[in-house]
């Protein structure tokens, strides 16, 4: 197996990125025109003169929110080039259908594998590493269906000998893990996670989203869980964040109880840059919550200790869109 390691190009990338950000040290949009959903991210003012660092689109379809977004971050095309595999990695990871919001939007997972086709990709694929029984996760999710409809590969991910070994460079608990050998192959990875709540980590977002790339998830429990998110994020930062915040499982997470758990929040979060993906996400969930307003999520400042994405809204260049 052939596996290519670019943790390290991506880490400089990373840290440019931040660079960049604190200088610009800027936000878009008005917190007048756009009432309470200014509020979520404040501090704004307008200046259009550096690239967006982060997307934030309320109010319409996941697929329509995805159409905005994608465009204001600069067009799938930056991301995607002719002739590119693309990984594709929602939530699929629970027999759950839609509306019980424990896995991502099937109408959301479509529309990013057509974006990518439309770009030109020669192959995209979509897999999970499931917890509960992979067919039925696939199925009844709706996401196995979309993908398919959209002209992705849909992948499977439930035997170890899809998954090969890695180190994990800058890892402080977690040092290696066998990771699914799509990911070890592919040009672009897209992690498109749900946003909701999660019994062990307060929340379940892009840097959590990343334990389904994983065959032995069993060690991160007894060995930090929070630490371990961080570590193995360190080591495959996606080229893209698209969090699923369009209904949003506010209680009982990973797995809700009934469709009364979660609420429709009809948010969608766009950021090359993990960190700054899950902190906005955070404050759009504590948005939506009635008792958790400042839910606390440790291994979101982890990734910022590290050094590979910036958890201060207030360093970046946000565009704001409402549909």
């Amino acid at each position: 197996m052939f596996i290519r390691s670019n943790q390290k190009t991506q880490i400089m990338k990373r840290r440019e990125f931040i660079k960049k950000s604190i200088g610009a040290g800027l936000f878009t949009g008005s917190l007048l025109s756009m009432g309470s959903y200014g509020k979520i991210l404040a501090n704004t003012t307008n200046n259009k003169a550096v690239d967006y660092d982060l997307v934030v689109t309320k109010g319409g379809e996941p697929d329509r929110m995805f159409d905005r977004s994608i465009e204001a971050m600069g067009g799938i095309r930056k991301y995607v080039k002719r002739g590119q595999k693309v990984v594709v990695k929602p939530n699929i990871a629970w027999d759950y259908i839609p509306e019980e919001a424990a896995n991502t939007n099937p109408k959301l997972v479509k529309r990013v594998v057509e974006h990518c086709l439309n770009a030109g990709a020669s192959r995209v694929y979509v897999f999970d590493h499931t917890i509960d029984e992979w067919r039925k996760c696939y199925k009844n999710s709706g996401i196995e269906k979309a993908a398919k409809e959209a002209g992705a590969t849909v992948a499977p991910g439930h035997t170890e000998n899809y998954y090969h070994p890695v180190e994990i460079e800058r890892g402080q608990r977690l040092t290696e893990v066998k990771e699914h050998e799509l990911l070890q192959e592919a040009d672009v990875f897209i992690n498109v996670p749900i946003l909701k709540h999660h019994s062990s980590t307060q929340l379940s977002v892009a840097m959590k989203n990343l334990m389904g790339n994983v065959w032995d998830r069993h060690f991160w429990h007894r060995n930090n869980l929070e630490r371990c998110i961080a570590d193995y994020a360190s080591h495959r930062l996606p080229d893209l964040n698209v969090v699923d915040a369009y209904r949003v499982l506010m209680r009982r997470g990973p797995n809700p109880v009934t469709v009364n758990d979660s609420v429709y929040g009809k948010y969608l979060v766009l950021s090359d840059d993990i960190v700054a993906a899950d902190a906005a996400s955070a404050k759009i969930f504590g948005s939506l919550s009635t008792t958790t307003k400042n839910p606390r999520v440790p291994y979101i400042g982890m990734g910022a200790e590290m050094g590979y994405g910036q958890d201060d809204l207030s360093k970046l260049n946000i565009e704001r869109i409402k549909i």
